[in-house]
């Protein structure tokens, strides 16, 4: 049984999986309360399920990059339970839990979740023997600097407001949108990526994981 933990921004996800079927999954908003959310909405979800964390024996957890304080609330708590209890810890990137919901293609994806001060986090992605992979690293933007800079067909999908759909929905001839469906980052697909590399034994050391954080002249931007 693996549970896997999202809370990269203020987009929080949970779900359990067994390798045969996701038990269950909730995602909510939160206000910056992750803090004081977190532990009882994972203690719900197991006791809905039937399941007590004994019966988990690994956890999956998306390391950023996201919020600067939620990133560490998520990895602390994951890293607690990993080292007490002597789990296993798979960190995936929160940028390719969200292109592992989008449908291959051949244009190019970005990738994109909010980074607070009015910008943006971006990871440009292309579809390589039927799945996508990162390309490049990831940089920090606005929103009109990513349509700006959309000079060909490319496909756009994560973290949206109304107001980022409407600047980006002006370049409709380059800028193809994903349905907000497809936008959320689903904690199933978390699960799903953490127990492939659990499967095959690629997991992380629990001690030293990090979260991964998005700079702007050395000082983290959210």
């Amino acid at each position: 049984m693996l549970l896997a933990i999202d809370t990269s921004t203020a987009q929080v996800g949970l779900a359990l999986y067994d390798g045969n079927q996701i038990l269950s999954e909730m995602t909510w908003t939160t206000r910056q309360h992750h803090t004081t959310e977190l532990a009882p909405a994972i203690a719900g979800l197991l006791n809905r399920c039937g399941v007590s964390m004994d019966m988990v024996s690994a956890l999956g957890v998306a390391v950023g990059p996201g919020s600067f304080t939620s990133l560490r609330v998520g990895l602390s708590l994951v890293k607690g339970i990993a080292l007490a209890r002597h789990l296993p810890v798979i960190g995936i990137s929160t940028m390719d839990i969200i292109a592992a919901a989008q449908p291959v293609g051949t244009l190019p994806l970005a990738v994109v979740i909010q980074a607070g001060r009015k910008r943006i986090a971006v990871g440009w992605y292309q579809c390589l023997e039927s799945k996508w992979q990162a390309q490049g690293g990831i940089k920090g933007a606005t929103v009109d600097e990513l349509a700006d800079g959309i000079e060909s067909p490319t496909y756009v999908a994560g973290e949206l407001s109304t107001d980022d759909r409407s600047r980006l929905g002006r370049k409709r001839v380059n800028i193809l949108l994903a349905s907000p469906v497809h936008c959320i980052r689903r904690p199933s697909i978390l699960a799903d990526l953490a127990w492939a590399r659990w499967q095959k034994n690629e997991v992380d050391d629990a001690a030293s994981l990090a979260p991964v954080y998005l700079h702007v002249e050395g000082t983290p931007i959210i």
